[in-house]
């Protein structure tokens, strides 16, 4: 059964006439999303720091950043670090859209928080974002000790896309020739897509109705990697990489309801074959997208609490 709060969201949708991604320019879609916010995100949580940074991007020019701090660091402590790349199908989002759960993965985590806004396409193809986001990891880690942050204990994350290049920067680091890569701590895959080819069983059951639909995923993918032999690239599809052995523990959510369900799952599979420390857990009445909308959805708030105390767990602070 579909949660009663995510049916009444997209009833709501329905009856407001709100329009379907695909049919919207990417200029467009970016700025409904950002707008869309504030109806299914809660008022953003007072942290002790939260800054705006930026550094050298891989493709010039400054890549923008978002660092939070949860509280002051007190005498001894050096803090862990989430480096967190945004969803929305590698063509709209930013910091501002992930504000509020930065935030609160800030608060639950007792981490610091690094949000990366990563390059977009139509206008930045594969592999920017990826290009991006492995930088972004290297320069956290490089910046250490001028951020306050623990440079044994960083961790990447991400919801959808998000998840997509969190689990490839994990596999990128690991490739680092002479082992000289970021020692990544952990990885939190929130929904994320690993297989660019979209043929899960859930991306048909799943595919109308529920928020991120097969219309929605093939607009993403288009304008991403807009050619099919791109999505074999281990980089695009993390799923389709040769070998998922000595990487991160790993937290895998998914949502019962979600066209990416499946893959998801799968990609959990593939590391647990591999011999690595994972958790799979699938929240089964939600939609893609219930990560983010904790002030119409319960379950989101029992999702960041359980990704929460998993990263302590991980760090050691749990």
């Amino acid at each position: 059964m579909l949660d009663p709060q995510a049916r009444a969201l997209i009833d709501l949708m329905i009856e407001k006439q709100v329009p379907a991604v695909h049919t919207l320019s990417p200029a467009e879609a970016r700025r409904f999303y950002r707008d869309r916010r504030f109806f299914t995100q809660p008022e953003p949580p007072a942290l002790a720091e939260v800054r705006d940074l930026s550094m050298p991007g891989p493709g010039g020019g400054a890549l923008p950043l978002r660092f939070y701090r949860p509280a002051a660091t007190s005498a001894g402590h050096t803090p862990p670090l989430l480096v967190y790349f945004h969803g929305g199908g590698w063509t709209i989002g930013d910091l501002d859209t992930h504000d509020v759960l930065c935030r609160q993965l800030a608060l639950a985590g007792g981490c610091a928080v690094l949000s990366v806004d990563y390059r977009l396409a139509p206008e930045h193809r594969f592999p920017a974002a990826v290009d991006d986001c492995i930088a972004a990891t290297r320069w956290a880690s490089a910046q250490a000790a001028t951020l306050g942050i623990d440079a044994s204990r960083i961790a990447v994350g991400g919801d959808s896309a998000g998840g997509n290049l969190a689990a490839v920067v994990a596999i990128a680091e690991r490739d680092v020739p002479g082992g000289t890569g970021v020692p990544i701590a952990a990885q939190l895959l929130i929904y994320p897509g690993t297989d660019m080819r979209a043929v899960a069983p859930s991306h048909q059951s799943n595919g109308q109705g529920y928020l991120l639909t097969a219309d929605s995923i093939a607009y993403y993918r288009g304008h991403y990697t807009p050619e099919p032999a791109q999505w074999s690239d281990w980089r695009a599809s993390p799923l389709l990489a040769s070998n998922h052995a000595r990487l991160p523990p790993a937290l895998v959510l998914t949502a019962g309801f979600d066209p990416l369900r499946d893959e998801g799952r799968q990609y959990a599979d593939a590391l647990s074959a591999a011999g690595n420390r994972v958790q799979y857990i699938c929240f089964e009445r939600q939609v893609h997208g219930f990560f983010t909308m904790s002030k119409v959805l319960d379950e989101a708030d029992s999702a960041v609490a359980l990704s929460g105390a998993w990263l302590r767990r991980v760090w050691g602070e749990g």
